[in-house]
């Protein structure tokens, strides 16, 4: 098959690129299943025009009947291998076809973390988060505790004191620098360092944490901040630059291509914030300059890609 544009990732980035793209009147085919999507088992009130809390599930299923009615394509399948063949790409995937295309957008997001103890897989939209701003307000008043070394969790633990009648930070042992040693020892954070978690607590929802000393920590909310691990195995081995700092997402610039032509990325593969109001203006911006590139190569072959039926 070979089309103007294969997005991969069927998030919140690559949905809207998708609406974008085919509304320049690229040819688009997104690959991947909306379950794997970090905002598919989360509630949402932050983005602009939910009003109340919204369930990401729900609100998935509505981007991707809006992106199969504009005409894009929806294909729940995984991505073996990304390849430059000539001025196009090729897109290896499960069902053992390969996609043909003038551009690749990258919106798989991040996988992150985990602490892989009991409870933690059950509890995760039931009191169980890895991302702070994302979910802080949903425990206010409440009791929580920050799982993790680094300067994610102590941040993360401060700006809890925001939200939190009580904040728990659990650490082996804290690597982080001076000042934010400092801020922590000043706060109202009550640190448990040397220990780690045995169990997170909890039928329907979060009750407690199990530390591996045998003390229980009551609380409403478990944030798990070990750091997050890009989804970057296909990009990279494609040649796509991550950013020279830290190593973590891949660099693009305001039109979000990387230094590949024809490659784009959106998201939280980008970058923090990890949002979904990120996550859409990203894939708009990409969706838009990848139908624009697709279709200039086209017209430059000598004619537009073949349409995502072919």
């Amino acid at each position: 098959m070979t089309v103007d544009v294969v997005i991969i990732g069927c998030g919140p980035a690559g949905l809207q690129a998708a609406v974008h793209a085919v509304r320049k009147k690229a040819s688009v085919v997104v690959l991947g299943r909306p379950e794997a999507s970090s905002i598919y088992r989360a509630h949402v009130e932050n983005y602009l025009c939910v009003e109340g809390v919204a369930e990401g599930a729900e609100l998935l299923a509505v981007a991707m009947r809006q992106a199969e009615r504009f005409g894009a394509r929806l294909l729940p399948e995984e991505v073996l291998a990304v390849r430059q063949a000539g001025e196009r790409y090729e897109v290896e995937i499960t069902s053992g076809e390969t996609l043909r295309a003038w551009a690749v957008i990258f919106a798989t997001g991040t996988s992150r973390s985990k602490l892989k103890v009991p409870g933690e897989k059950e509890l995760v939209g039931r009191g169980v988060s890895y991302c702070v701003d994302c979910d802080a307000n949903f425990f206010r008043g409440g009791k929580v505790a920050v799982v993790g070394n680094g300067s994610a969790a102590v941040d993360g633990a401060l700006t809890l004191l925001h939200y939190a009648d009580a904040v728990h930070l659990v650490a082996k042992e804290l690597e982080v620098g001076q000042t934010l040693s400092r801020r922590l020892a000043e706060s109202a954070v009550q640190v448990h360092t040397g220990v780690w978690v045995e169990a997170i607590q909890g039928d329907n929802a979060v009750t407690g944490l199990l530390l591996d000393n045998g003390d229980t920590l009551e609380v409403e909310g478990v944030f798990v901040e070990l750091g997050a691990k890009g989804a970057m195995e296909l990009a990279t081995t494609l040649g796509v630059m991550l950013d020279t700092e830290t190593f973590s997402h891949i660099a693009t610039d305001k039109r979000q291509q990387t230094n590949l032509p024809g490659v784009y990325a959106a998201g939280d593969i980008a970058g923090p914030p990890y949002q979904m109001a990120k996550a859409v203006g990203e894939g708009c911006v990409a969706g838009w300059y990848a139908a624009n590139y697709a279709r200039k190569k086209g017209k430059e072959a000598g004619g537009p890609a073949e349409r995502s039926g072919g």
